[in-house]
């Protein structure tokens, strides 16, 4: 699970359309879509529910985004705390739990 993917199903909760979430955070639409399926695959569960209007949050996705929010918020706050520019790329380091250089992708 990455910030990025938080940040993402956090954006597309606000919005309910992913792709006016896509625009407010600068991804594609298809890009968007497949953040939401890496952070549902981690979560072994469904967060949204497809609808002609947009997306509508399923039962785990309205019970898991108070969480969410709280997480980007700690993230921001460890973030401002560091000091370090490099910071967000070290807290998905944190959240993936893996050994090593963190992930270089793209923000």
């Amino acid at each position: 699970m990455h910030e990025r993917e938080i940040r993402a199903f956090v954006t597309i909760a606000d919005a309910r359309r992913m792709d006016r979430a896509a625009q407010q955070l600068g991804y594609s639409q298809p890009a968007i879509s497949y953040q939401i399926k890496c952070l549902e695959k981690s979560l072994r569960t469904k967060l949204f529910e497809r609808t002609p209007e947009g997306v509508r949050l399923t039962d785990s996705g309205n019970r898991i985004l108070p969480a969410a929010r709280e997480l980007l918020e700690l993230m921001e706050r460890m973030k401002r705390s560091s000091g370090v520019d490099g910071a967000a790329a070290g807290l998905d380091h944190l959240l993936t739990g893996r050994m090593g250089a963190p992930s270089a992708v793209a923000r």
